[in-house]
């Protein structure tokens, strides 16, 4: 059983991005720019927000955070977002999810040029990603490509079963797989008897925030097991959809949280915002 080290791939693609960024800034005199909205207090967003910062400093990016308040209206929002839009200095729009109940996110998510749309949300991103052209692609199934790339993992006629069907993580996650030629199938909340599904997969990606969801009976030898869910258990400890204990044993590949996927969605932002940085200084 090998594990799939996150934290470890994480740390080359940061160093590789610091060293384009000193390049970035001898040819051009411009450093890359990245600016997040986040809204209201919530803790975790808050904390992850903080994490994007400090790599941000660590590469050389110029960042910038728009902290709003809880009852910020859709217009206030949407007038920062333009501005961003038009600002030259800034290369990539992040907008902090979840947002609050009286906010239309997918108006605002189609609101961020797609050009500065480095968490690949906006419906032309998805569309490229869909289609198999180029683009940015929302940063944590990127993150996971990456690591089967690093591990020299072949994709091409693998069975994958992707647990959880949502915008930013399921449903790219499937798109890159069936991309690298993979055979997907893509399993929710609505899917009979899960176990059926998964015990045929030769990798299992699971992303959906339950605890041991994906248990040993649920899984095939020597399986391929991607976690990216994260969770807090009731002792504190922090844990992902796999009960990893009883489930690692049986796998090929495994990723750990943390220490897994979590680290790679930061470094990819980090590498989407400088391809967004290097893209606009030809134009």
């Amino acid at each position: 059983m090998i594990i799939l080290d996150g934290k470890k791939l994480s740390k080359k693609i940061e160093d590789s991005v610091k060293s384009d960024v000193l390049v970035l800034k001898e040819q051009t005199g411009r450093t890359p720019g990245l600016a997040v909205v986040l809204v209201g207090n919530d803790e975790a967003s808050q904390a992850y927000v903080n994490m994007k910062k400090k790599a941000c400093d660590r590469v050389g990016f110029y960042s910038i955070t728009h902290e709003m308040p809880e009852t910020i209206s859709q217009d206030a929002i949407e007038q920062t977002i333009t501005m961003m839009n038009d600002n030259p200095n800034i290369d990539g729009i992040l907008i902090q999810l979840p947002l609050p109940p009286q906010i239309n996110t997918n108006r605002l998510l189609e609101l961020v040029s797609p050009a500065k749309d480095v968490d690949g949300f906006h419906p032309y991103n998805v569309g490229r990603l869909t289609t198999g052209l180029d683009g940015f692609v929302p940063c944590t199934p990127l993150g996971v490509m990456e690591l089967f790339k690093e591990y020299n993992i072949d994709l091409k006629g693998k069975n994958c079963v992707v647990v959880g069907a949502s915008n930013i993580v399921g449903k790219p996650m499937a798109s890159l797989l069936l991309n690298a030629d993979a055979t997907v199938e893509i399993t929710h909340i609505y899917t009979k008897n899960l176990k059926e599904h998964t015990l045929k997969a030769d990798i299992i990606l699971v992303g959906v925030g339950v605890i041991n969801l994906i248990k040993e009976d649920m899984v095939k030898d020597d399986a391929i097991i991607i976690d990216i869910g994260i969770n807090r258990a009731p002792n504190g400890k922090l844990v992902g959809d796999v009960d990893y204990e009883n489930v690692a044993s049986k796998c090929s590949y495994i990723t750990p949280v943390p220490g897994g996927v979590g680290p790679m969605t930061i470094s990819m932002l980090l590498a989407n915002t400088l391809k967004s940085a290097k893209l606009s200084k030809k134009d």
